[in-house]
């Protein structure tokens, strides 16, 4: 464990000035401000502005994109700026933070809870279900990424010590793969401030949609298939062919994998952890690329890649959750909400991982990401909508916008009863097994 701790510790100190000079500082874009609207003067066409970082108010004028009546007053919002001949315009101004219902409160908490299932389980993160989830309910693209990111690390850490504990996270490969995906981190966050500083809080929203409805399809789809396979033929599964001719190159620094039963080149692992850092920190979302990456293209098998993903999450979650933190986009009350429901949940998963075989880890994560995408894209026209690059009914917006919230629904009870099914089914057919065992031996302990 000591060892462990020195490891990590080791690769946050090396990438820490690199972070710097790739992230900014972890700053926000120069022409985007958090603060609250203290006042609008509708005669004027300007509004009164106390930024966050300063206790002098300033005097915004309102660009033609914003109106009077739309400015959010007393709120902590996110404005982009713009400077021009002399003055200084509020050009877009959305609210941060959601506010906080009974009813959201409950609906997090069972999310929460859902999420940390699908984490111990298929090692995500269940991240595709909780950033949707919390935008569902009304948080800004950038937020609900950004809390949901924060929250992961602990989750992971929990889930990642729990499956070690079974055998079946390989430390090892997981810290190689988490120094490519902290840089993959670092690359994201970038691309998700460039968009809030050309587009704002809709263009995120319709980008984080957008990859996850491209990604989620193509990476569902493919692994739905893989567990079909798996299970007709009823066997468990073998090494991709990619990942043994990846295994013949003979790369130094060669390395071998003792959980995960595989020697390979680490350069073998640097576009899959990469990849894995930058959706993370993009759209929140690393281990449905990390967890196929280390099926596929590693040679690792379903339940070690789902347990490895963890300590790739624990590693590269604490890390993009500094910047993201540095930024001022973390939502704290969705993060301890989400964390409290999720770090009971991703026991019980990793619990059901020791009662299935790998195909079922597969048809979950596949059944989930298939309907995640269906909610993510009826989300789309209405931020097009938004963006002003789409015209839609309002009829129209309520039915997407119900389409969207139900498939949410669908896929967070689909994977509730799958876990559940699964882990009672395993459960009583070990019990019996154990019952059978001691019938067994049972006349002869009887025997002198």
């Amino acid at each position: 464990m000591r060892k462990l701790t020195a490891v990590v510790v080791l690769i946050f100190m090396v990438l820490s000035s690199a972070s710097v000079a790739l992230a900014g500082g972890g700053g926000p874009p120069k022409n985007f401000k958090k603060g609250i609207f203290l006042e609008v003067n509708r005669d004027a066409g300007t509004a009164t502005f106390l930024p966050s970082d300063s206790e002098q108010p300033m005097i915004l004028r309102l660009s033609e994109d914003l109106r009077a009546d739309d400015v959010p007053l007393n709120n902590k919002v996110m404005v982009v700026i713009e400077e021009k001949e002399g003055q200084i315009y509020a050009k877009k101004a959305e609210i941060m933070f959601l506010n906080l219902t009974l009813s959201k409160f409950i609906a997090l908490i069972v999310v929460g809870f859902i999420g940390g299932m699908l984490s111990g389980f298929i090692g995500s993160g269940g991240a595709f279900v909780l950033t949707p989830s919390m935008m569902s309910l009304g948080a800004p693209g950038a937020v609900a990424v950004a809390s949901n990111m924060c929250h992961k690390f602990p989750k992971a850490m929990v889930g990642a010590y729990k499956r070690y504990k079974y055998g079946q996270a390989d430390i090892k490969l997981g810290l190689v793969m988490a120094v490519s995906a902290i840089a993959g981190v670092q690359i994201g966050v970038n691309i998700q401030k460039a968009i809030l500083k050309a587009w704002g809080n809709a263009g995120s929203n319709l980008y984080v949609s957008l990859v996850f409805v491209i990604v989620l399809v193509i990476v569902g789809i493919y692994v739905l298939y893989d567990a079909f396979r798996l299970a007709k033929r009823g066997t468990d599964e073998s090494v991709s062919k990619l990942a043994l001719k990846l295994q013949k190159i003979k790369i130094p620094p060669m390395m071998h994998f003792k959980t995960a039963g595989v020697t390979l080149s680490a350069w073998i692992t640097i576009p899959v952890g990469l990849a894995t850092g930058m959706l993370a920190a993009t759209i929140a979302v690393g281990g449905f690329i990390g967890v196929p990456g280390m099926i596929y293209v590693v040679g690792a098998s379903a339940i070690v890649a789902s347990a490895t993903e963890l300590v790739i999450a624990f590693v590269m979650g604490f890390w993009g959750s500094l910047q993201w933190a540095l930024s001022g986009l973390v939502d704290i009350r969705l993060t301890l909400l989400i964390l409290s429901a999720s770090l009971i949940g991703v026991q019980l998963g990793a619990l059901g991982t020791t009662y299935v075989k790998d195909y079922v880890i597969k048809l979950v994560m596949a059944a989930v990401m298939l309907i995640v995408a269906v909610s993510r894209g009826a989300k789309v026209p209405v931020y097009l909508k938004e963006l002003g690059m789409a015209s839609i009914s309002p009829a129209t917006e309520d039915i997407l916008n119900s389409v969207s919230f139900w498939a949410l629904v669908t896929a967070l009870g689909t994977a509730g009863i799958i876990i559940s099914g699964a882990m009672i089914k395993g459960m009583k057919k070990a019990r019996a097994e154990k019952a059978a065992f001691a019938e067994k031996e049972a006349p002869s302990h009887g025997k002198v």
